[in-house]
């Protein structure tokens, strides 16, 4: 495999994916006017050309689809590309272990695991079960020092 070195080196590698990682979901050179009742802001019709187009709309209707951009706690912004993207990763990583002669990773399905194997909770060692999804304060209950932030 042949990686090309950074451009520039790890500071400007860190501002791209910074600005891509941290960009909103429309930025302030494209809102046109902004008054009480309505938003304005330019868009590119990638069905035309790209030509630039203006749209305005109402305020609610602004912050309905702002807020679609918005992630969900836990989501990340940075996608999966090249051997990896989900269309492909199958029959690509079982290309590149042939290539590497490596063998495929054993999986334990739940009927196989140990049943004497015992897991502990890295903070209170207690006992790890596998057992129903707990709310936060179903799990600070149980585990106290549990820090749920």
């Amino acid at each position: 495999m042949y990686a090309k070195p950074a451009f520039g080196g790890p500071t400007q590698v860190i501002r791209c994916l910074g600005r891509y990682t941290h960009r909103v979901a429309i930025s302030n050179h494209r809102l046109l006017a902004v008054d009480g009742e309505s938003v304005t802001f330019r868009w590119k019709d990638y069905a035309h050309g790209n030509r630039q187009r203006k749209m305005t709309v109402s305020a609610n209707e602004f912050l309905r689809r702002f807020t679609q951009h918005i992630l969900p706690r836990g989501f990340v912004r940075i996608p999966q590309f090249g051997y990896v993207t989900n269309t492909r990763r199958a029959a690509s990583l079982t290309l590149a272990r042939q290539l590497l002669n490596a063998k495929e990773p054993h999986r334990n399905s739940p009927s196989q695991i140990d049943a004497h194997a015992v897991w502990r909770c890295p903070r209170c060692n207690g006992e790890m079960r596998i057992g129903p999804n707990l709310s936060a304060l179903e799990l600070k209950s149980l585990c106290g020092r549990l820090d749920s932030s």
